[in-house]
């Protein structure tokens, strides 16, 4: 996996009436997770720290990558707001009705696009909801659904770690603290994965996503159990099933993809870097060390829709209108050079990062994807102690999406798997 320039020839002028000149596209083929490190660099020495893009053919956008204008930009409801209603280019008849980019963008009553008093009336019950996660529980929920899963490949001495491990493990465990059977769960996932890709499925992958949800909150409302659309449910707040359904939309959209990319490239670094692996294995670093890593260098959403300018305003050196979208570039502000190392070293032991946002939106659910992910990865290296790449490092891709940044596959080999730990075996309800 090498990382080449990606310069700005692919440029094109904003649409007539547009906030930005000169945007780059943020989508094609061309942009993967070893050429989108590049881009924004190369954006960032052209532009600043906001830089114009273009989310499909005719749709610009301010891409925020300034550690400092990020934090602004998240903290600022005033001026930033959350919903997309007022996206000038929505209001102005601009985006198509089959748009790739309006699925992962269109208004819900959730608490990811509300402001103010709103925000906090559906984030109280959101916080409560997964605050009673047990995290002993969780815990032992995602390491015998990871012993289950490694038990599947065990006797093969090989496995794709996307697909056999990443990809259903973070499934397994979030569908199950929702209330879903393992099946419709599956097909939740393929719904949110077709969302994530912004291209042509997805509008179709967003209508699943919308059904499946919509039906289990009936459900739950006429049998309530103790899982957290139950909770959600019944919070003071009085949620309707509209809101429920949204707000699960977003746990499951912001969460799942996210920690399964977390999950497959901490475990890529690990198998890749020798010396980082010697460290964990000789304890001078722990797993929290790894996660942290990719969070830093390798964020799993790349990028997070989106804000939208209360007012014409002087933003980061660049001229934005009022409705203009701005989209929170979390990887790019994680390497901001005003915020890394000035010797280039890695980032250890610190988590000042902007991969779960900032502000009053901060990401809600980091604390259990964080216990997932480090489970997952703490599980399979005891399971598989000499985990090793079947392939060149420079064999690996990436997913195409300007929003998500995941491995396609990370194929392995090994010898002698161990037993699962005590207690583990046949944990899994």
């Amino acid at each position: 996996m090498t990382t080449t320039p990606s310069p700005l020839s692919a440029q094109h002028p904003a649409p007539p009436g547009g906030g930005s000149t000169g945007a780059t596209p943020l989508y094609g083929p061309q942009l993967d997770g070893d050429t989108l490190p590049a881009l924004y660099e190369e954006l960032r020495r052209v532009h600043g720290p906001v830089a114009p893009v273009l989310l499909a053919p005719g749709l610009d956008a301010w891409l925020v990558l300034g550690h400092r204008e990020l934090l602004r930009l998240t903290r600022e409801e005033h001026h930033f707001s959350h919903d997309p209603r007022r996206w000038r280019l929505l209001l102005e008849g601009r985006v198509p009705p089959d748009s790739p980019i309006l699925p992962m963008v269109r208004h819900r009553p959730a608490v990811l696009f509300a402001d103010g008093r709103e925000h906090r009336r559906m984030r109280g019950p959101v916080s409560l909801a997964l605050a009673g996660v047990d995290g002993h529980e969780l815990r032992r929920t995602v390491e015998a659904a990871a012993e289950e899963l490694i038990s599947g490949f065990a006797a093969r001495g090989e496995a794709d770690l996307v697909s056999d491990y990443a990809r259903q493990l973070p499934m397994r465990v979030v569908t199950g603290l929702l209330g879903l059977d393992e099946d419709t769960g599956r097909d939740l996932v393929r719904a949110i994965s077709g969302l994530a890709g912004a291209d042509a499925s997805s509008a179709d992958a967003s209508r699943r996503m919308d059904e499946i949800l919509l039906t289990l909150v009936r459900d739950k409302r006429r049998r309530p159990g103790t899982d957290i659309t139950s909770i959600l449910l019944r919070h003071p707040a009085g949620l309707s099933d509209t809101e429920v359904q949204a707000n699960l939309v977003t746990l499951l959209v912001a969460g799942n993809q996210t920690t399964l990319n977390w999950i497959a490239t901490t475990l890529r670094i690990i198998l890749c870097d020798p010396s980082f692996q010697s460290s964990l294995t000789g304890g001078r670093l722990s797993v929290d060390d790894a996660l942290d890593l990719v969070l830093w260098r390798f964020p799993p959403t790349q990028n997070f829709p989106a804000r939208y300018a209360t007012e014409d305003m002087s933003f980061g050196g660049q001229d934005i209108r009022a409705g203009d979208m701005l989209i929170l570039g979390l990887a790019g502000a994680n390497a901001d050079p005003a915020v890394l190392p000035a010797d280039g070293a890695p980032v250890v032991g610190n988590r000042s990062h902007l991969s779960f946002g900032a502000g009053p939106h901060t990401c809600p659910a980091q604390d259990p994807a964080r216990l997932i992910t480090r489970a997952a990865v703490d599980t399979i290296r005891h399971r598989l102690p000499d985990l090793r790449l079947a392939v060149p490092e420079g064999e690996l891709s990436w997913i195409n999406s300007p929003w998500s940044m995941g491995l396609r596959a990370l194929p392995v080999r090994f010898t002698d798997p161990r037993p699962p730990r005590a207690g583990q075996a046949g944990a899994l309800r």
